[in-house]
């Protein structure tokens, strides 16, 4: 029997795909990376009895990364990346093993269904998974196709189903586009980010960002910000005056009056204006007008338009918005929600959505009202050829969804709604005056019905008080007119909904990657969201857009990343050369890159203005082992430690805090210890800055502490305090924390494992004799008579933490809450023999 692997994009995609394809049949085991499960049952494919494996990835399974030495800061010129730097495709999450877990699934396989999402992310990922899988499938029989692509854009039994029948083939040329923005923003990004991140953390030390970086598109994401910024800063209030009228319609009511000439900036004209009506007594009707008028009920919803409304009236974050709206997706209850589409197709179900809403408790009755009526043909919107429109698939509840999904939910269904539902009507009155020689108005809207603003009573037209019935030539009394004096108000922060629209507008970024730069230029420190979601640009933000428009306003203005994207769809559409778009695109930015280097100084003179130097930065905390004077610790990301006498600048591991060790110094360097730690249940450990910084031996990386440090005889050095192999990873020892007593922990130098041991012990001390079971090395521990645990008073016990049953009760072993970034390994299965708990 042959073979059909089928590939989703994410673990629950897939199984949900294989429930409705399976009609719940199915067997269902995890595979070898633990995290993707394989889901197996029997059915039929081209007309022969076969065996279905469906599985999945986790989004992309490689990325796009630099070879070797090009990863190093230190040792490449950033110019060297546009051209000379070669790259590489390397596994996106090396812990999951993804190429390996497809390879063993897809050996022996015949024909390969790939359900990737169907956007151009999705087809570039095709690829990536045809790549793995082909080399190890069965040949093909006789030129027989064996690579089908599955289109989709929502998991219900009737598109599944609709998919299967009609399959397709990736689409390479979209794939080439996504590898084309990849290398663009690879080579662009890293260029621009490693020079200016080097210059400036090198002369300044209160930026506040670890990074200073650049994006293509996540630069000029930040010169609107900064733009806006630049008129509120700018903006000078102007006096102006208004006249006021009100007249009397009848005993109980009056109305207000707005004056055509709307205001004036000259007092004395406003003046003279007010004197030649205050004299009047009456006011007499010019015009009358009774309108009957229509608000449109909304266009089908799209990403762009979801991502706004989320973050302008559900206070929802983009990215946090897309992150909902994808987990609302694969759990089947609304469609595909990356579209740029606004218009149903003519032969789009519209019915069968709607039906699904018939018994909700919140709008059953005007959906039943839809469906007996008839529905309203939404209107004509865009068609971008993708996915249809944002629609809910199936009903949900809060008690169901629950908090920030529920309310995105809810308003997907009502906007669906409201699309079907009929226009609002209303009746517009107007009665034009004159008072004296000045002509005023007054306007009343009465509604007729109601229409979709029923289901989105948000929308609904405001209340005005119904106008008297009057005719050309009445009169009314004027009860008051007045001068009012105004001002001028300047222009508020952009908010995040505005900021969509002007990428939309200008074309940065697309529907997905949208909320991914907006959230860039926030965890930069560019940008501080305010109350409102409003994007208020930092100082450092500040600095860096001007300096741009002072050196090369193309790097920020969205014009030339505008080009880029327009070259990308060709290349998507198989209109352009892929490598010509390349290679014209680097070679653009590479001599801009030239011309920024040699004029840096125009943006430094603005970073001087707002930023201090390295010298008069920080702190004094240790000493420098070149000329012993003391080194400042600048707090400020990213956290380093400056010896002004010397100007040499040492980085320090992150994301804990740091205070001298004891005044101990470095045997190699005589540089001062410092100790870095994650806090009082997490890790800690000490480090020499030189060592750090420039690792003594061979088999030293950049950034290691004494816990890693293979020096044969120093007291702090892992020869001196390692332990053992870790239990939660591969490679990594278990460290002895000489700092941490008298709550005493053991930890990992490369994981995030601690083992919380001998509380209460005065003195534990690393053995030179090793286990004989485990050939771990030996703690000896001491503790004081009265709080000691060991089993007949005895107050010193020597042995071994994973084999001797008396330490086995007193090891409790956890996962630290936080741990240096270079030490990335994940607690997995437990090597070597012996245990901790």
């Amino acid at each position: 029997m042959r073979t059909v692997l089928m590939v989703a994009e994410k673990p629950s995609l897939a199984q949900s795909i294989a429930k409705i394809l399976s009609r719940g049949n199915m067997s269902s085991h995890k595979g070898l990376n633990g995290t993707c499960s394989v889901h197996e049952y029997s059915g039929t494919f081209a007309g022969q009895p076969v065996r279905f494996k469906m599985t999945s990835v986790c989004g992309h399974v490689m990325t796009l990364d630099f070879l070797g030495k090009y990863n190093k800061w230190d040792k490449v010129d950033p110019a060297e990346l546009f051209s000379q730097a070669p790259t590489e495709k390397k596994e996106a999450n090396p812990k999951l093993n993804m190429v390996k877990f497809l390879q063993v699934e897809g050996k022996g396989c015949d024909y390969i269904v790939l359900w990737l999402d169907c956007d151009k992310e999705g087809e570039n990922i095709c690829f990536e998974v045809l790549d793995a899988v082909l080399p190890v499938m069965n040949p093909a029989h006789g030129g027989e196709k064996t690579v089908f692509r599955a289109r989709f854009s929502s998991i219900t039994d009737t598109d599944i189903c609709a998919a299967m029948a009609r399959l397709g083939e990736p689409d390479h040329n979209e794939a080439l586009s996504v590898d084309a923005r990849q290398e663009l923003d690879l080579r662009i990004g890293c260029a621009f980010t490693r020079f200016q991140t080097k210059y400036f953390q090198g002369k300044y030390g209160n930026l506040d960002s670890s990074l200073i970086s650049f994006g293509p598109c996540q630069t000029p994401t930040l010169g609107f910000c900064v733009e806006r910024h630049d008129k509120i800063q700018s903006f000078k209030p102007e006096t102006y005056w208004v006249l006021q009228a009100k007249v009397n319609a009848d005993k109980d009511r009056s109305l207000l009056l707005d004056w055509d000439r709307v205001r004036v900036f000259d007092r004395e004209i406003a003046q003279m204006f007010l004197n030649m009506t205050k004299l009047e007594k009456e006011a007499q009707v010019e015009a009358t007008s009774r309108k009957e008028k229509a608000k449109q009920r909304p266009l089908a919803l799209n990403t762009v338009e979801m991502l706004r409304v989320a973050s302008s009236s559900l206070g929802m974050g983009p990215q946090h918005a897309m992150q909902t709206a994808e987990r609302l997706y694969t759990q089947g209850y609304i469609s595909y929600p990356r579209t740029e589409t606004t218009h149903y197709p003519e032969n789009f179900d519209l019915k069968g959505p709607l039906r699904q809403q018939a018994n909700h408790p919140y709008w059953a009755d005007t959906v039943k009202r839809l469906l007996a009526e008839g529905i309203n043909r939404p209107r004509k919107g865009h068609d971008a050829g993708d996915h249809p429109p944002i629609t809910p698939m199936r009903s949900a509840t809060e008690a169901e969804l629950g908090g920030e999904a529920w309310r995105l939910y809810e308003y997907i269904t009502r906007h669906f709604i409201a699309t079907v539902s009929y226009d609002c009507k209303y009746l517009q009155s107007t009665i034009a005056f004159r008072i004296g020689s000045e002509h005023f108005t007054c306007t009343g809207k009465t509604v007729i019905s109601p229409g979709f603003t029923e289901i989105m009573p948000w929308q609904s037209v405001p209340l005005e008080e119904s106008l008297p019935t009057c005719q050309r030539g009445d009169t009314f009394p004027v009860s008051e007119i007045k001068m009012l004096e105004k001002q001028t108000s300047p222009p508020d922060y952009l908010t995040e909904a505005e900021l969509i629209t002007l990428m939309e507008k200008h074309g940065i970024g697309t529907d997905a990657s949208i909320p991914v730069h907006i959230n860039n230029i926030c965890q930069r420190n560019y940008v501080t969201v305010e109350s409102g979601r409003r994007l208020k640009p930092t100082n450092l933000g500040i600095v860096l857009v001007h300096g741009y428009y002072k050196i090369d306003a193309e790097l920020v203005l969205p014009t030339i990343r505008s080009a880029v994207e327009k070259q990308l769809n060709l290349i998507a559409q198989g209109k352009a050369d892929y490598r010509q778009v390349l290679g014209h695109t680097l070679d653009v930015f590479k001599r801009k890159f030239h011309y920024f280097v040699d004029s840096i100084a125009g943006m430094d003179e603005l970073m001087e203005v707002s930023f201090s130097p390295l010298a008069a930065t920080g702190k004094p905390l240790s000493r420098c082992g070149k000329c012993h004077r003391f080194m400042k610790y600048i707090q400020a990301k990213p956290s380093r430690l400056h010896c002004s006498h010397c100007d040499e600048t040492y980085t320090l591991p992150q994301n804990g805090t740091i205070k001298l060790y004891k005044e101990l110094r470095c045997p190699l360097d005589d540089f001062e210890l410092v100790l870095w730690s994650s806090g009082s249940r997490g890790k800690s450990y000490p480090l020499c800055p030189y060592c750090s910084n420039h690792p003594p031996f061979r088999d030293m990386k950049k950034g290691m502490g004494c816990n890693e440090c293979t020096h044969p005889t120093c007291q702090h050095s892992l020869s001196m305090l390692g332990i053992g192999q870790c239990v939660g990873c591969e490679g990594g020892v278990l460290v002895l924390d000489p700092t941490s007593g008298p709550k005493w922990k053991v930890a990992c130098n490369k994981c995030n494992v601690v083992a919380h041991c001998f509380e209460n012990a005065y003195r534990v001390r690393v053995s030179a004799d090793t286990c004989s079971t485990c050939e771990a090395a030996l703690l000896a521990v001491d503790f004081n008579k009265a709080k000691s645990p060991l089993p007949g008073d005895e107050t010193q016990h020597t042995g071994c933490v994973f084999c001797d049953p008396i330490f086995q009760e007193l090891v409790e072993l956890k996962h630290a809450a936080s741990c240096h970034p270079m030490h990335r390994g994940g607690p997995g299965r437990r090597q070597g023999r012996g245990r901790a708990r």
